[in-house]
Protein backbone atom coordinates (compact mmCIF):
# COMPACT_ATOMS: atom_id res chain seq x y z
CA UNK A 1 0.00 0.00 0.00
CA UNK A 2 2.52 2.69 1.15
CA UNK A 3 5.84 4.25 -1.11
CA UNK A 4 9.09 2.25 -0.93
CA UNK A 5 10.12 5.23 1.00
CA UNK A 6 7.72 5.85 3.42
CA UNK A 7 7.97 1.94 3.98
CA UNK A 8 12.17 3.12 4.86
CA UNK A 9 11.16 5.44 7.51
CA UNK A 10 11.74 4.23 11.00
CA UNK A 11 8.75 5.38 13.58
CA UNK A 12 9.29 9.14 14.28
CA UNK A 13 10.44 9.51 17.74
CA UNK A 14 8.27 11.79 19.67
CA UNK A 15 5.10 10.17 18.37
CA UNK A 16 6.09 6.84 20.12
CA UNK A 17 6.95 8.52 22.93
CA UNK A 18 3.30 10.10 23.08
CA UNK A 19 2.37 6.82 22.83
CA UNK A 20 3.95 5.46 26.11
CA UNK A 21 3.03 8.55 27.75
CA UNK A 22 -0.88 8.17 26.82
CA UNK A 23 -0.54 4.40 28.23
CA UNK A 24 0.14 5.56 31.20
CA UNK A 25 -1.74 8.60 31.51
CA UNK A 26 -4.69 6.35 30.81
CA UNK A 27 -3.28 4.13 33.64
CA UNK A 28 -4.08 7.56 36.08
CA UNK A 29 -0.19 8.23 36.13
CA UNK A 30 0.93 11.97 36.98
CA UNK A 31 3.14 11.93 34.25
CA UNK A 32 5.45 14.72 34.38
CA UNK A 33 6.43 15.32 30.55
CA UNK A 34 10.31 16.01 30.04
CA UNK A 35 10.36 14.89 26.32
CA UNK A 36 9.77 16.88 23.42
CA UNK A 37 11.21 20.31 23.46
CA UNK A 38 7.92 21.96 23.43
CA UNK A 39 8.08 25.43 25.44
CA UNK A 40 5.28 25.33 27.79
CA UNK A 41 5.50 29.34 28.27
CA UNK A 42 2.69 31.12 26.37
CA UNK A 43 3.18 32.95 23.54
CA UNK A 44 4.33 36.70 24.65
CA UNK A 45 1.29 38.66 24.45
CA UNK A 46 2.52 41.31 22.13
CA UNK A 47 2.75 39.12 19.77
CA UNK A 48 -0.90 37.66 20.23
CA UNK A 49 -2.07 41.26 20.08
CA UNK A 50 -0.45 41.40 16.66
CA UNK A 51 -1.97 38.55 15.49
CA UNK A 52 -4.91 39.71 16.73
CA UNK A 53 -5.41 42.84 14.80
CA UNK A 54 -4.19 41.70 11.72
CA UNK A 55 -6.48 38.48 11.62
CA UNK A 56 -9.08 40.44 11.56
CA UNK A 57 -7.69 42.64 8.42
CA UNK A 58 -9.56 41.05 5.43
CA UNK A 59 -6.37 41.28 3.60
CA UNK A 60 -4.51 38.88 5.31
CA UNK A 61 -6.99 36.37 3.98
CA UNK A 62 -5.60 35.34 0.45
CA UNK A 63 -2.43 33.47 -0.31
CA UNK A 64 0.42 34.68 0.90
CA UNK A 65 3.73 35.26 -1.36
CA UNK A 66 5.60 31.79 -0.67
CA UNK A 67 8.64 33.62 -0.03
CA UNK A 68 6.56 36.12 2.83
CA UNK A 69 5.51 39.39 3.03
CA UNK A 70 8.69 41.91 2.24
CA UNK A 71 8.06 43.39 5.74
CA UNK A 72 8.69 40.03 7.44
CA UNK A 73 11.82 39.76 5.15
CA UNK A 74 13.10 43.25 5.94
CA UNK A 75 12.54 42.24 9.82
CA UNK A 76 14.21 39.41 9.62
CA UNK A 77 17.30 40.99 7.67
CA UNK A 78 17.30 43.62 10.51
CA UNK A 79 17.09 41.52 12.98
CA UNK A 80 19.87 39.03 11.87
CA UNK A 81 22.33 42.44 11.69
CA UNK A 82 21.05 43.58 15.20
CA UNK A 83 21.74 40.44 17.00
CA UNK A 84 23.85 38.17 15.25
CA UNK A 85 25.72 41.06 12.82
CA UNK A 86 25.39 39.84 9.15
CA UNK A 87 23.98 42.25 6.76
CA UNK A 88 21.45 40.38 4.00
CA UNK A 89 19.38 41.23 1.08
CA UNK A 90 15.62 40.72 1.95
CA UNK A 91 14.41 40.77 -1.57
CA UNK A 92 17.06 37.63 -2.36
CA UNK A 93 18.77 36.32 1.02
CA UNK A 94 15.68 36.15 2.98
CA UNK A 95 12.81 33.47 2.61
CA UNK A 96 10.17 32.97 5.48
CA UNK A 97 9.10 29.54 6.39
CA UNK A 98 6.55 27.44 7.85
CA UNK A 99 8.75 26.67 10.80
CA UNK A 100 12.30 25.40 10.08
CA UNK A 101 11.53 21.54 9.78
CA UNK A 102 9.84 22.44 6.87
CA UNK A 103 13.10 23.38 5.70
CA UNK A 104 15.19 21.06 6.99
CA UNK A 105 12.67 18.62 4.90
CA UNK A 106 12.60 20.75 1.49
CA UNK A 107 16.85 21.75 1.32
CA UNK A 108 16.98 18.13 0.52
CA UNK A 109 14.74 17.83 -2.46
CA UNK A 110 16.50 21.44 -3.49
CA UNK A 111 19.82 19.96 -4.17
CA UNK A 112 20.23 16.52 -3.59
CA UNK A 113 20.32 13.81 -6.47
CA UNK A 114 19.50 9.90 -6.17
CA UNK A 115 23.28 8.64 -4.58
CA UNK A 116 24.16 12.17 -3.08
CA UNK A 117 25.40 11.85 0.14
CA UNK A 118 24.30 13.85 3.12
CA UNK A 119 26.44 14.64 5.81
CA UNK A 120 24.59 15.11 9.22
CA UNK A 121 25.51 15.56 12.92
CA UNK A 122 24.34 12.26 15.41
CA UNK A 123 22.78 12.42 17.40
CA UNK A 124 20.60 14.86 15.86
CA UNK A 125 17.23 16.30 14.68
CA UNK A 126 15.85 13.31 13.01
CA UNK A 127 14.81 15.02 9.63
CA UNK A 128 18.54 15.19 8.58
CA UNK A 129 17.42 11.84 7.74
CA UNK A 130 14.28 11.23 7.18
CA UNK A 131 15.05 14.66 4.45
CA UNK A 132 17.58 13.22 2.56
CA UNK A 133 16.16 9.96 2.27
CA UNK A 134 12.74 11.65 0.81
CA UNK A 135 15.44 13.66 -2.09
CA UNK A 136 16.63 9.47 -2.72
CA UNK A 137 19.90 10.51 -0.63
CA UNK A 138 22.19 8.76 0.93
CA UNK A 139 22.27 10.22 4.72
CA UNK A 140 26.10 9.85 6.04
CA UNK A 141 25.96 10.84 9.97
CA UNK A 142 28.95 12.13 11.52
CA UNK A 143 29.22 11.25 15.61
CA UNK A 144 29.17 13.53 18.11
CA UNK A 145 31.31 12.75 20.88
CA UNK A 146 32.15 14.11 24.46
CA UNK A 147 35.28 13.55 24.30
CA UNK A 148 35.33 15.88 20.72
CA UNK A 149 32.88 18.43 22.80
CA UNK A 150 30.48 16.95 20.59
CA UNK A 151 31.66 18.77 17.46
CA UNK A 152 31.95 16.31 14.20
CA UNK A 153 35.72 15.35 13.11
CA UNK A 154 35.60 16.77 9.31
CA UNK A 155 38.83 15.12 9.10
CA UNK A 156 37.57 11.33 9.58
CA UNK A 157 35.01 11.45 6.41
CA UNK A 158 36.02 8.82 3.63
CA UNK A 159 37.42 10.06 0.44
CA UNK A 160 34.67 7.89 -1.44
CA UNK A 161 32.09 9.59 0.75
CA UNK A 162 33.53 13.72 0.23
CA UNK A 163 33.12 12.48 -3.72
CA UNK A 164 29.51 12.05 -3.72
CA UNK A 165 28.72 14.28 -0.95
CA UNK A 166 26.62 17.66 -1.63
CA UNK A 167 25.59 19.07 1.29
CA UNK A 168 25.84 19.22 5.49
CA UNK A 169 23.43 19.43 7.88
CA UNK A 170 24.70 21.12 11.05
CA UNK A 171 23.25 22.55 14.24
CA UNK A 172 24.78 24.61 17.13
CA UNK A 173 23.82 24.93 20.00
CA UNK A 174 22.64 21.52 19.68
CA UNK A 175 19.69 19.86 19.72
CA UNK A 176 20.28 17.18 22.20
CA UNK A 177 23.67 17.69 23.01
CA UNK A 178 23.27 21.64 23.99
CA UNK A 179 26.62 21.37 22.84
CA UNK A 180 28.00 24.86 21.69
CA UNK A 181 30.33 25.75 18.49
CA UNK A 182 32.57 28.55 18.05
CA UNK A 183 33.82 31.13 14.73
CA UNK A 184 36.85 28.66 14.56
CA UNK A 185 34.81 25.58 14.28
CA UNK A 186 32.36 27.95 11.64
CA UNK A 187 35.25 28.90 9.57
CA UNK A 188 36.41 24.90 9.54
CA UNK A 189 33.36 24.38 8.20
CA UNK A 190 33.60 27.08 5.49
CA UNK A 191 37.08 25.72 4.31
CA UNK A 192 35.84 22.00 4.53
CA UNK A 193 32.62 22.76 2.67
CA UNK A 194 34.33 25.14 -0.20
CA UNK A 195 37.01 22.45 -0.60
CA UNK A 196 34.74 19.93 -1.38
CA UNK A 197 31.82 21.83 -2.89
CA UNK A 198 29.22 20.80 -0.32
CA UNK A 199 26.53 23.11 1.10
CA UNK A 200 25.87 23.91 4.26
CA UNK A 201 23.47 24.21 6.23
CA UNK A 202 23.28 25.09 9.69
CA UNK A 203 20.23 25.16 11.65
CA UNK A 204 19.95 27.41 14.15
CA UNK A 205 16.70 27.17 16.23
CA UNK A 206 18.43 27.68 19.71
CA UNK A 207 20.93 30.70 19.32
CA UNK A 208 18.57 33.16 21.49
CA UNK A 209 18.12 30.32 24.66
CA UNK A 210 21.27 31.36 26.14
CA UNK A 211 22.62 31.59 30.04
CA UNK A 212 25.36 32.77 31.72
CA UNK A 213 26.08 35.40 29.66
CA UNK A 214 26.53 33.65 26.40
CA UNK A 215 26.06 34.66 23.07
CA UNK A 216 25.38 32.64 20.06
CA UNK A 217 27.55 33.28 16.73
CA UNK A 218 25.85 33.43 13.57
CA UNK A 219 27.91 30.12 10.70
CA UNK A 220 27.33 33.00 8.03
CA UNK A 221 29.32 35.41 9.91
CA UNK A 222 32.83 33.46 9.26
CA UNK A 223 34.14 34.75 6.47
CA UNK A 224 33.05 32.74 3.02
CA UNK A 225 30.34 31.75 4.54
CA UNK A 226 27.80 33.23 2.84
CA UNK A 227 29.28 32.03 -0.76
CA UNK A 228 28.14 28.09 0.65
CA UNK A 229 25.32 28.13 3.17
CA UNK A 230 22.28 28.84 4.36
CA UNK A 231 21.18 29.63 8.35
CA UNK A 232 17.94 28.34 9.27
CA UNK A 233 16.07 30.37 12.41
CA UNK A 234 12.58 29.50 13.76
CA UNK A 235 10.76 32.10 16.09
CA UNK A 236 9.57 28.24 17.89
CA UNK A 237 11.86 28.17 20.27
CA UNK A 238 12.94 32.15 20.65
CA UNK A 239 9.30 33.06 21.12
CA UNK A 240 7.42 30.35 22.79
CA UNK A 241 5.61 29.94 19.13
CA UNK A 242 5.90 26.60 18.16
CA UNK A 243 2.01 25.94 17.02
CA UNK A 244 1.87 28.76 15.37
CA UNK A 245 4.53 27.30 12.45
CA UNK A 246 7.08 30.45 11.48
CA UNK A 247 10.64 30.96 11.04
CA UNK A 248 13.05 32.01 7.94
CA UNK A 249 16.14 31.22 5.83
CA UNK A 250 19.06 33.23 5.00
CA UNK A 251 21.78 33.17 2.94
CA UNK A 252 23.81 32.60 -0.14
CA UNK A 253 20.76 34.10 -2.53
CA UNK A 254 21.01 30.96 -5.09
CA UNK A 255 20.51 28.93 -2.08
CA UNK A 256 17.60 30.65 -1.13
CA UNK A 257 15.93 30.53 -4.56
CA UNK A 258 16.64 26.75 -4.77
CA UNK A 259 14.53 26.22 -1.34
CA UNK A 260 11.93 28.62 -2.66
CA UNK A 261 11.63 27.00 -5.94
CA UNK A 262 10.05 24.21 -3.99
CA UNK A 263 8.21 26.18 -1.70
CA UNK A 264 6.74 27.39 -4.83
CA UNK A 265 5.62 24.10 -5.44
CA UNK A 266 4.73 22.41 -2.40
CA UNK A 267 3.36 24.92 -0.19
CA UNK A 268 0.91 28.12 -0.19
CA UNK A 269 3.56 30.53 2.13
CA UNK A 270 2.85 31.48 5.76
CA UNK A 271 -0.54 32.86 6.31
CA UNK A 272 0.48 36.85 6.33
CA UNK A 273 -1.43 37.31 9.62
CA UNK A 274 1.06 35.01 11.31
CA UNK A 275 3.91 37.07 9.75
CA UNK A 276 2.59 40.20 10.90
CA UNK A 277 3.10 38.62 14.28
CA UNK A 278 6.08 37.31 13.56
CA UNK A 279 7.50 41.25 12.75
CA UNK A 280 5.92 41.98 16.20
CA UNK A 281 8.55 39.14 17.28
CA UNK A 282 11.49 40.29 15.91
CA UNK A 283 11.21 44.09 15.91
CA UNK A 284 9.63 44.71 19.75
CA UNK A 285 11.90 44.73 22.58
CA UNK A 286 13.79 41.49 22.79
CA UNK A 287 13.08 41.18 27.30
CA UNK A 288 10.48 38.64 26.29
CA UNK A 289 13.18 36.49 25.23
CA UNK A 290 15.76 37.27 28.17
CA UNK A 291 13.20 36.57 30.86
CA UNK A 292 12.08 33.33 29.66
CA UNK A 293 15.52 32.20 29.67
CA UNK A 294 15.42 33.41 33.53
CA UNK A 295 12.90 30.84 33.61
CA UNK A 296 14.80 27.90 32.33
CA UNK A 297 18.16 28.70 33.79
CA UNK A 298 16.38 28.48 36.92
CA UNK A 299 14.72 25.17 35.88
CA UNK A 300 18.29 23.93 34.44
CA UNK A 301 19.99 24.89 37.54
CA UNK A 302 17.26 22.79 39.82
CA UNK A 303 17.34 19.32 37.38
CA UNK A 304 21.18 19.69 37.41
CA UNK A 305 21.57 19.65 41.34
CA UNK A 306 19.56 17.03 41.28
CA UNK A 307 20.94 15.06 38.67
CA UNK A 308 24.60 15.58 40.26
CA UNK A 309 23.67 14.38 43.45
CA UNK A 310 22.29 10.71 41.98
CA UNK A 311 25.39 10.34 40.92
CA UNK A 312 24.60 11.15 36.96
CA UNK A 313 27.27 13.32 35.05
CA UNK A 314 25.93 16.29 33.77
CA UNK A 315 27.24 19.85 32.79
CA UNK A 316 25.63 23.36 33.31
CA UNK A 317 24.61 24.17 29.35
CA UNK A 318 25.61 27.19 28.65
CA UNK A 319 22.23 27.35 25.55
CA UNK A 320 18.85 25.90 24.50
CA UNK A 321 16.43 23.64 27.06
CA UNK A 322 17.68 20.40 27.28
CA UNK A 323 19.89 18.37 29.47
CA UNK A 324 21.92 15.98 27.88
CA UNK A 325 23.40 13.27 30.41
CA UNK A 326 25.00 9.50 30.37
CA UNK A 327 22.56 6.89 31.42
CA UNK A 328 23.40 4.88 34.61
CA UNK A 329 25.98 1.76 34.19
CA UNK A 330 24.07 -0.80 33.01
CA UNK A 331 21.13 0.88 31.05
CA UNK A 332 20.94 1.31 27.54
CA UNK A 333 19.29 4.78 26.69
CA UNK A 334 15.44 3.09 25.69
CA UNK A 335 15.72 0.98 29.30
CA UNK A 336 16.63 4.03 31.28
CA UNK A 337 13.95 6.16 29.56
CA UNK A 338 11.36 3.13 30.33
CA UNK A 339 12.73 2.96 33.79
CA UNK A 340 11.73 6.38 34.49
CA UNK A 341 8.42 6.71 32.88
CA UNK A 342 6.92 3.08 33.95
CA UNK A 343 8.35 3.60 37.68
CA UNK A 344 8.68 6.88 38.14
CA UNK A 345 6.24 8.61 35.73
CA UNK A 346 9.00 10.43 33.62
CA UNK A 347 9.02 11.45 30.16
CA UNK A 348 12.50 11.67 28.98
CA UNK A 349 13.82 10.84 25.54
CA UNK A 350 16.37 8.10 24.94
CA UNK A 351 19.81 9.28 23.02
CA UNK A 352 19.11 6.42 20.81
CA UNK A 353 16.29 8.07 18.88
CA UNK A 354 18.55 10.46 17.99
CA UNK A 355 21.07 8.46 15.56
CA UNK A 356 22.80 5.48 17.13
CA UNK A 357 25.46 8.10 18.25
CA UNK A 358 23.13 9.00 20.65
CA UNK A 359 22.99 5.59 22.71
CA UNK A 360 24.16 5.89 26.28
CA UNK A 361 22.90 8.93 26.71
CA UNK A 362 19.27 10.45 27.84
CA UNK A 363 17.52 14.22 27.13
CA UNK A 364 15.31 15.88 29.23
CA UNK A 365 13.45 19.46 27.86
CA UNK A 366 12.98 21.56 30.74
CA UNK A 367 9.34 21.98 29.74
CA UNK A 368 7.89 21.90 33.02
CA UNK A 369 7.82 24.49 35.91
CA UNK A 370 10.66 24.12 38.12
CA UNK A 371 8.36 22.80 41.10
CA UNK A 372 7.62 19.68 38.41
CA UNK A 373 10.87 19.99 37.77
CA UNK A 374 11.93 19.30 41.13
CA UNK A 375 9.18 16.54 41.53
CA UNK A 376 10.89 14.66 39.33
CA UNK A 377 13.92 14.34 40.43
CA UNK A 378 12.66 13.12 44.28
CA UNK A 379 10.95 10.36 41.92
CA UNK A 380 14.32 9.54 40.15
CA UNK A 381 15.67 9.50 43.74
CA UNK A 382 13.77 6.56 45.01
CA UNK A 383 14.96 4.70 42.18
CA UNK A 384 17.53 1.67 42.25
CA UNK A 385 20.30 2.79 39.77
Amino acid sequence: MYSDRINALPPYLFAAIDEAKDEMIAKGVDVIDLGVGDPDLPTHPHIVEALREAVLDSNTHQYPSYAGLPQFRKAAAEWCEKYKGIKLDPATEVISLIGSKEAVAHIPLAFVNPGDVVLYTEPGYPVYKIGTLFAGGEPYPLPLKAENNFLPDLDSIPADVLKKAKLFFFNYPNNPTSATADMAFFEKVVEFCKKNDIIAVHDNAYCQMTYDGYESPSFLAAKGAMDIGMELYSHSKTYNMTGWRLGFAVGNKALIKGLGKVKSNVDSGVFDAIQIAGIAALSSSQTCVNDANLVYEERRNALIEGLKAMGLEVKPPKATFYIWTPVPKGFTSISFAKLLLEEAGIVATPGVGFGDAGEGYIRFALTKPVDRIKEAVERMKKLQF
